[in-house]
């Protein structure tokens, strides 16, 4: 127990020790929000990872390969094409991020439609989708340490303890903003990420190691099958998991925010391409012996574990307790991330909506509001810790954190649609997915197993087309000069001159908008 615990505090003494070395204030919300746009694609492709890969990759992505065989690859096919996708979407977003000061997703979406309402919806859209996920990696900081004690210690007492550290970790996330974020995404990711697919690497190749390569070769029939190749899944379940899960990695606000991090559009490339080979690379090789350690009595009959397991089994306390900071530095990592996201986008995007706020008290507000975002997932955390149905309230937030997708990809790929379309587009998607989730928490069996985020796109993608053509008449010619200029500045056709004379546009639309709506 002494030995597991000492490499946990010792790892995050040197989460500490990098959070003191570079310590620097921020001189405008700029800064806090998004680093100043300074770093270069190496920090920027690990940030990227560790918003991708909670800890629970190591607990419920590894049972679900030892429990589903193969399926479990479906992670890799979604994080693979995700960010792929990510790497046309970054140009375009960062350009206009730069030119116009963009610091969240929603900003880009006010931007785009000229309404502040379609920012604010989806500022709700994402805070609400976060939450599920910030609580449930707080529980798996839980189950480290109830690992870490033996079984010792309670587990109220070990979700006590995973609470702990963050609020200590928030004290340098909320001061800092995403500049000490990037920098221990770094090294948290050095562990969570990398380390691991050595040790996945050494675990396939070892003779000794009972995950073998070989063992590969062994593997269940049942474990060979996907959803939908029999069983009681329909044609469209593998379909919907995969496009979901591309879709949604595009709309969680924590992944979007690392766009504006980058210091040039050359870093937002590169930092795409090396991310892809990070989380492919990692979750394929994590996938494969999982796969292997399958047939070990121990694993199977807990797939959850199956991850601790197998370390304690083949390297005893010292690989375990490797393996218990693996899953810290994931968790730590993607609560930092989700939480740093949520109270920007709250204060800049609900809050800064409502009331004017200068850079000073934008960013004092974001800092509040990340704290009350902690406060609020550590209750929560507690509460819920061991409920049956908590999982439904995760499946609600990505099933409607891709509501956002309609109008997210329209408004950068294209010149059609607005902000009437976007509004009735997101808020229909949304309320038919969370009510089909509810209904169907799995898949819907009489649609050939579509997935209610999926039914919700379609609604959201109608609703948009058809309120849209039929709005067009509505929008101004400021309003179709502003995109058009948009237009002009992702492929940098134009000078600085226009892109004032732009921005002086979208705050007249947006002032004229107001006055409407009051």
């Amino acid at each position: 127990m002494a030995i597991m615990f000492g490499m946990l505090a010792l790892f995050f003494a040197g989460i500490i020790l990098i959070l003191f070395i570079t310590n620097k204030n921020s001189r405008t919300f700029n800064d806090y929000a998004v680093a100043g746009r300074s770093f270069g694609p190496w920090y920027v492709a690990m940030c990227y990872v560790n918003s991708w890969w909670p800890g629970t990759v190591f607990i419920s992505f590894a049972g679900l390969t030892v429990a589903s065989g193969v399926f479990g690859f479906y992670g890799l096919a979604y994080s693979t094409l995700g960010l792929a996708f990510m790497y046309f979407v970054a140009t375009r977003a960062w350009r206009w991020g730069k030119q116009y000061n963009l610091v969240t997703q929603p900003d880009l979406m006010r931007l785009r439609y000229s309404s502040k309402a379609v920012g604010v919806v989806t500022s709700i859209i994402g805070a609400i989708a976060i939450l599920p996920w910030t609580i449930l990696g707080m529980q798996a900081l839980a189950t480290v340490f109830h690992i870490a004690s033996r079984g010792s210690w309670a587990l109220p007492v070990c979700l006590g303890a995973g609470l702990l550290v963050i609020l200590v970790r928030q004290i340098w996330t909320v001061q800092m903003g995403m500049r000490g974020l990037i920098y221990t995404d770094m090294y948290q990711g050095l562990f969570a990420y990398v380390l691991a697919a050595i040790v996945c690497v050494y675990l396939l190749v070892a003779p000794s190691s009972p995950a073998n390569w070989g063992d590969l070769s062994t593997i269940s029939a049942d474990l060979l099958k996907v959803p939908g190749d029999g069983g009681s899944y329909g044609p469209w379940y593998l379909f919907c998991q995969v496009f979901t899960g591309v879709v949604g990695a595009l709309c969680w606000p924590m992944s979007f925010v690392r766009i504006y991090t980058a210091n040039n559009v050359r870093a937002v490339k590169k930092s795409t391409n090396r991310a892809i080979i990070i989380a492919g690379g990692f979750y394929a090789l994590l996938t494969l012996v999982m796969l292997a350690a399958a047939h070990i009595p121990e694993v199977a009959a807990n797939p959850q574990s199956g991850w601790t397991t197998l370390l304690q089994q083949y390297g005893g306390v010292w690989l375990l307790g490797l393996g218990l900071v693996m899953i810290f530095a994931g968790s730590i990592g993607h609560i930092d991330g989700s939480v740093q996201a949520a109270g920007t986008q709250i204060a800049n995007d609900i809050i800064g909506n409502r009331v004017h706020l200068d850079d000073a008290a934008k960013t004092r507000v974001s800092k509040i509001c990340m704290v009350v975002f902690v406060l609020v997932s550590a209750v929560l955390a507690y509460f819920t810790n061991g409920m049956s149905r908590l999982q439904l309230l995760a499946q609600l937030s990505y099933q409607g954190i891709v509501q956002i997708a309609v109008p997210l990809f329209f408004g950068i790929f294209c010149k059609f649609g607005n902000k009437y379309g976007a509004l009735a587009g997101m808020i229909s998607g949304f309320a038919v997915a969370a009510v089909l989730t509810v209904i169907y928490p799995d898949d819907i069996a009489a649609l050939g197993s579509l997935t209610s985020g999926v039914v919700g796109m379609i609604v959201n993608l109608a609703v948009y087309v058809v309120i849209s053509l039929a709005t067009r008449g509505k929008m101004s010619s400021q309003e179709l000069a502003h995109i058009e200029e948009l237009f002009a500045v992702a492929s940098a056709r134009r000078s600085s001159v226009a892109a004032v004379e732009s921005a002086a546009v979208e705050t007249e639309v947006i002032v004229t908008e107001d006055a409407v709506v009051q």
